[in-house]
């Protein structure tokens, strides 16, 4: 009794490890089979950035996932052809795409007023992925036919490919401080100044105006924005996507405890160097409240930011020219001083010395950028530039030859 017992024991536990085993078995084939799909699901998704602005959030953010999906999808079209060159997909509108989308993921979302930032992952359908890409591959590198013509080197908003970059690079970020009296503000609430560059259009999309978010609070605050700081100025430019910094700093005048007026300096600043300071003067008019000032200044700052970034693009800002000018001096060690001075400044690339006398030097300046950039460069290290065709002039700021 004992031994059939014993029998049916070990019988019950070898049909339960046979159970077993077979249970490991199909949950193995299952993992193994999951994997391919999971690889392949992989394969048709891609991550992107998005950085978009316009009237208002909404419009941002719906101009931020139409923009997303068409980087996405040529970064997947590129991955599954194995090359950037055949991997430009036919040219689609943006109904088409986003019928090919399956599904999307958010993450680090951020949001202002106009402008909308996350990072987008795309996960398309692998079956409309597949007929695009396949379309793609079999059309002609050249030639008239009408393969070619819908794949052939459109820009972004056309082609599907990724947005120039030239674009990005343009992008001007806008750093608002406000000096009310001895209060100097940026991220901190109340900041009026910020609020009406916040309320502002879309305008060209050339300027940035940052989140103010933790990583905007860290890289710069008002100090460091109102005093220049090379580092604090290109973290808040990289940080935004932007290649120049711009501090706008806005300053009332006051009659009493009532705004009269606004003074606004504007500093540009290249890789962190200072290339560019305007000025600008607002008077308030009849009945016009703070806000409306403020709103008032912002948009005719901001009209002169891009008109001078278009300019800067239009003649090439990193352009070599060359200026005849004439240094005033009263002897040869004053003469001295103004040239290791010139020396120093990182857009002069030569100094050709034409003459010399006791009362002046003349002199060939060759240098990069604009001529506002060159007066801003020699600003730095106490030299103005003055005069204008045929004679200018480079002498030590206030007149006096001291550093």
């Amino acid at each position: 009794m004992a031994l059939r017992l014993m029998t049916a024991i070990a019988g019950d536990q070898a049909l339960r490890n046979l159970w077993y085993a077979l249970l490991l078995a199909g949950m193995l084939a299952m993992l193994a089979a999951g994997a391919p799909a999971q690889d392949a699901d992989e394969a048709y998704s891609a991550t992107v950035k998005v950085d978009a602005t316009a009237d208002n959030a909404a419009a941002a953010r719906e101009a931020a996932r139409v923009d997303g999906q068409r980087r996405a999808l040529t970064a997947v079209i590129e991955r599954l052809s194995g090359s950037s060159e055949t991997g430009k997909p036919p040219k689609l509108d943006d109904k088409t795409i986003t019928d090919m989308v399956a599904s999307f993921e958010v993450a680090n979302e951020r949001m202002s007023a106009v402008r909308y930032v996350a990072d987008v992952t795309f996960h398309f359908r692998p079956s409309k992925v597949r007929r695009l890409v396949r379309v793609t591959e079999s059309a002609p590198a050249e030639g008239g036919s009408k393969g070619s013509a819908e794949g052939g080197g459109k820009s972004s908003a056309e082609g599907g490919g990724k947005p120039p970059v030239e674009s990005s690079n343009r992008a001007v970020v806008v750093v608002p401080v406000y000096k009310d009296g001895s209060n100097l503000v940026l991220w901190d609430d109340p900041n009026a100044w910020r609020a009406a560059w916040s309320q502002r259009s879309a305008g060209s999309g050339h300027l940035v105006l940052p989140l103010g978010d933790a990583g905007d609070v860290a890289a710069i605050d008002a100090e460091k924005a109102g005093s220049g700081k090379p580092e604090a100025l290109t973290a808040i430019a990289q940080r935004n996507r932007g290649s120049e910094a711009v501090v706008a700093l806005a300053t009332p005048r006051r009659q009493g405890a009532n705004i009269v007026g606004l003074d606004v300096t504007v500093k540009r600043y290249h890789s962190g160097r200072l290339v560019d300071t305007q000025g600008r003067s607002f008077d308030s008019e009849p009945a016009e409240s703070e806000a409306d000032l403020l709103r008032r200044a912002a948009d005719a700052v901001a009209a002169d930011i891009e008109s001078g970034a278009k300019r800067d693009a239009g003649a090439g800002s990193d352009q070599p020219a060359s200026l005849a000018v004439t240094v005033p001096i009263n002897s040869l060690g004053e003469w001295v001083q103004v040239r290791d001075r010139l020396a120093s400044v990182s857009a002069i690339r030569k100094i050709d010395l034409l003459s010399l006398s006791r009362q002046e030097a003349k002199l060939e300046v060759k240098y990069i950028g604009s001529q506002d950039q060159l007066k801003s460069s020699l600003a730095e290290v106490s030299l103005d530039l003055g005069g204008g065709d045929p004679v200018w002039r480079i002498q030590p700021a206030g007149g006096t030859s001291g550093r």
